[in-house]
């Protein structure tokens, strides 16, 4: 291996570390370890059932007390809405003591998953700087640091992709694992996130049927098992559906919220005409929009090498499979009738390796090779010049964006719709667990959250030290209270949080 190649390496194995460090920093500092949005309520919790080796558990006797957002209740049990794949990954880290670390070693994966297709489709020198962009980039770091799903699919996605590549060469020698592992990886995607999985493949079955009609007969093959082992275990979503349901077809997304479904028409999303193709480029446009300065931390900048890039790059096949892939999943969505924009358009996350594949080809083709010392003088300074020019606006435009950009957008998250740490505080001392085992009956004061948060310290099977209820008038609280005499019996209020009353404030009930 030549020396160049060996550094090469060491940084990307740098940068790698450099994404788990910068994710773990927003897991802890920013996010502090808890759920923010609803979605991250419901695979918690999908996770801590199937920790204990379950799908789903008995519903309790009042649902209402014991909300969690987009855990359904249906036929007398309990489940959450979302598909297997993210909880069940969850629920290890659950067993191993690391939830909150589990995305920094994804990120830390992604990143180095990143510089090795790069450099396989373009050169080492892009697969780095591909890399250090994904490290750096507001948009992978504040969803790596949540507990949402994207970061585990963009992992798949990217296993998916790289396997894909090396098992449509006919003479490669590694397609004995790298034929299942495409099919096992895409596969997966689909019991993860569904339509994210479509929108990835779409590209791919397009390039596959090319290569069924047009490529030799080993390639056939391999097209036609990862076809079959990604159809197979993707198919298992349909079993999953039916262990919960009794239905295979009944989605349990259409359980929590009826119009909750992919498509055109009425009686879909919320529009009173339905989901219609103008609110689809509405959606889009605000995405992308509010994505573009998350993407790099560059402001409006973040596209601004990714036409010389596509110019650079436009007899790749291989590089516009991947950016056909960010494409393909931004059209995808257009069918959903909700955007996402809080965490940046998180629902485009796993496209954004074509995103870093164009800039950094961008970068490189702007800056030009350094010259050879047998150029003429005024060459080698036009040379010098030009590349010490590019490399500099683009070291400034990472570090404005770790210096200022990152810093102010991470601070904008932090106690995200009033969710923090400091929550669980009055639990976790050694004087509150001496309360225990106790029915905390919570009294809402602003938001449900106050009542949501606490869910962390709480257990789906109801045998947790804590377990946390949301008032909803003194006769149902009685009927708690009766249910599980074998606790004590606590009313909380989060605006008295270290005090514990046994019974409502004067002031709550007439």
């Amino acid at each position: 291996m030549r020396a160049h190649s060996r550094w090469i390496l060491v940084l990307a194995l740098g940068t790698a570390l450099l994404a788990g460090g910068l994710t773990l920093a927003v897991t802890t500092n920013t996010f502090e370890g808890v759920p923010h949005l609803e979605d991250e309520y419901a695979y918690l919790w999908e996770a801590q059932v199937m920790a204990r080796g379950e799908i789903k558990v008995p519903s309790p006797s009042y649902p209402r007390c014991f909300l969690v957002p987009f855990v359904v209740d249906y036929n007398g049990f309990r489940f959450g809405k979302y598909p297997p794949g993210w909880p069940a990954a969850l629920s290890l880290a659950l067993r191993l003591g690391s939830l909150t670390t589990l995305n920094v070693f994804l990120a830390m994966a992604c990143t180095w998953l990143t510089f090795r297709l790069v450099s396989k489709i373009t050169t080492p020198i892009e697969g780095l700087l591909a890399a250090l962009l994904t490290a750096t980039s507001p948009f992978f770091l504040m969803n790596a640091g949540s507990l949402l799903s994207h970061t585990f699919s963009f992992f798949l996605t990217l296993t998916f992709v790289s396997a894909w590549l090396d098992a449509t060469v006919p003479s490669s020698r590694s397609a004995i694992l790298t034929v299942p592992l495409a099919g096992l990886s895409l596969g997966l995607l689909a019991l993860t996130r569904p339509l994210t999985a479509l929108g990835i493949a779409v590209p791919f079955i397009a390039h596959g049927l090319w290569l069924l009609i047009r490529g030799k007969g080993v390639l056939r093959r391999r097209v036609l098992i990862i076809g079959a082992t990604a159809g197979g275990i993707a198919s298992l979503l349909f079993l999953w559906q039916y262990a919960l349901t009794g239905n295979p077809w009944l989605n349990p997304y259409t359980l929590w919220w009826p119009y909750d479904r992919v498509g055109f028409g009425p009686g879909i999303g919320l529009h009173p005409d339905g989901h219609q193709i103008y609110y689809a480029w509405v959606n889009t446009k605000f995405s992308l929009r509010a994505g573009s300065s998350d993407l790099f931390g560059w402001g409006r900048l973040s596209w601004l090498f990714m036409p010389i890039g596509a110019f650079a790059l436009r007899k790749n096949r291989s590089a516009w499979l991947l950016i056909a892939l960010g494409i393909s999943l931004i059209l995808a969505y257009g069918f959903y009738w909700i955007g996402a924009w809080v965490l940046g358009p998180r629902y485009y996350y796993e496209g954004m390796i074509g995103a870093t594949l164009l800039t950094s080809a961008g970068i490189t083709a702007l800056a030009g090779k350094l010259p050879s010392l047998l150029q003429p003088l005024r060459t080698r300074v036009l040379g010098y010049l030009r590349f010490s020019t590019v490399t500099a606006l683009v070291m400034g435009l990472i570090l404005a964006n770790l210096w200022f950009y990152l810093p102010q957008r991470l601070g904008q998250l932090h106690g995200l719709y009033g969710a923090s740490r400091s929550q669980l505080a009055p639990f976790e001392s050694p004087s509150a667990q001496a309360l225990t085992p106790a029915l905390v009956i919570v009294h809402i004061c602003e938001s449900w959250r106050e009542y949501g948060t606490l869910l962390t310290l709480s257990s789906p099977f109801m045998d947790s030290p804590f377990l946390f209820t949301i008032s909803r008038g003194e006769e149902t609280d009685n009927a708690l209270a009766h249910e599980f005499s074998a606790r004590k019996i606590w009313h909380y209020y989060p605006d008295a949080p270290y005090a514990f009353y046994t019974a409502p404030r004067p002031s709550d009930f007439p």
